[in-house]
């Protein structure tokens, strides 16, 4: 691991420290339930498909740095986690902020059509991996944070699985189908 990525690192974990300390976030550990499994999958993915190992490693640990951040509009956290990584990429010199931020700013699924590289590919595979990895912190974040009803929360987390799974690229996705199929069919009993 380099300097770069354990200064980022570090950085990352005090924010989502802090953030897990907020009653109006539900008390949210976004390092254990999201971060941590986004950068697992991220460098597993890049070491499979010959990415850039340590460019992955970046993007997945800033890819959401905005929210435990508490900077900038949940919606659009793609924007300011982005940003986010240029400011602090910058500080450090980093040779390759530009590949790291379009990684950041393009793992929603919405911006799917602007990915052009393999790293990309590896942080938004990655991030959908990493909610089937933690379904009930979806649960979590429909009931706790946005104050859902229990059909309405059961709908959410739903759109957001079929859409975290229909956003995997090729052959991922239709390798992980079985085991899709089978967590929707035990969640999801109509």
């Amino acid at each position: 691991m380099s300097e770069v990525v354990d200064k980022i690192r570090a950085f990352v974990l005090e924010k989502c420290e802090q953030h897990k300390q907020n009653p109006e976030f539900g008390f949210y550990d976004y390092w254990n339930d999201h971060i941590k499994r986004v950068v697992y999958h991220a460098v597993t993915l890049a070491n499979q498909r010959g990415a850039d190992a340590e460019v992955v490693e970046l993007a997945a640990l800033l890819h959401d740095v905005s929210m435990p951040s508490e900077y900038g509009e949940r919606g659009e956290h793609h924007i300011y986690s982005a940003e986010m990584a240029v400011m602090l990429l910058s500080e450090y010199n980093y040779p390759n902020i530009d590949l790291v931020r379009k990684c950041v700013f393009n793992h929603p699924g919405r911006n799917a059509h602007l990915r052009n590289t393999l790293e990309e590919t590896c942080i938004s595979d990655a991030d959908a991996l990493a909610h089937f990895d933690r379904i009930p912190s979806l649960f979590k974040l429909a009931f706790s944070i946005l104050n859902m009803s229990v059909e309405d929360g059961r709908e959410y987390v739903k759109e957001r699985l079929y859409g975290d799974y229909y956003g995997l690229s090729e052959p991922l996705r239709t390798n992980f189908k079985p085991d899709f199929e089978a967590l929707m069919q035990a969640l999801f009993v109509d």
